[in-house]
């Protein structure tokens, strides 16, 4: 499992004194306003401040003070520690930690990896790579077992699925 999950992503500046505009990449938004330290590129850095937006974060982090040396740390994601992250409740799974996985079905036929994780409205789909491509609709009638610390799940099929 990875040590560091990406919580935010920064996507520009604010103003013009350093201040980072956020698109967060957590369910929780209000997070943001607990975070002490985060890391960007494995360097511990401290936070000054956080204003929250209705889906952005403002935030103001130590030893930057310029809109110049803002703008080099545009595109750059802000993780924190895997145990300084927020606990889930029970059936619930990191992103980070579901791609990769190798899904099978119920009869044990490997069905290829999840590549990506598409938040929808209503439920996560898993965007499963193998012999050919699959949106998998994460509902607790589809997917029977996710095992992470194996890096596998199962799944009960749709017929039209495995159809070639």
């Amino acid at each position: 499992m990875k040590e560091f999950l990406s919580i935010g992503q920064i996507i520009n500046t604010h103003g013009l004194k350093g201040e980072l505009k956020v698109y967060p990449l957590t369910d929780d938004i209000n997070r943001f306003k607990l975070l002490q330290n985060v890391y960007i590129n494995n360097e511990e850095i401290s936070i000054e401040w956080c204003k929250l937006q209705v889906d952005k974060v403002i935030l103001k982090i130590k030893g930057v003070d310029s809109i110049e040396e803002a703008m080099k740390l545009k595109n750059q994601y802000l993780d924190v520690k895997r145990e300084d992250a927020v606990e889930l409740s029970e059936g619930s799974y990191f992103i980070a930690d579901l791609i990769g996985c190798t899904v099978y079905d119920d009869h044990n036929n490997n069905l290829g990896e999840v590549y990506d994780v598409i938040q929808t409205k209503n439920n996560d789909v898993y965007w499963v790579k193998g012999k050919k491509e699959l949106l998998i609709p994460a509902l607790k009638t589809i997917v029977v077992n996710i095992n992470i610390e194996e890096k596998i799940i199962i799944i009960k099929p749709v017929e039209e699925w495995l159809s070639e």
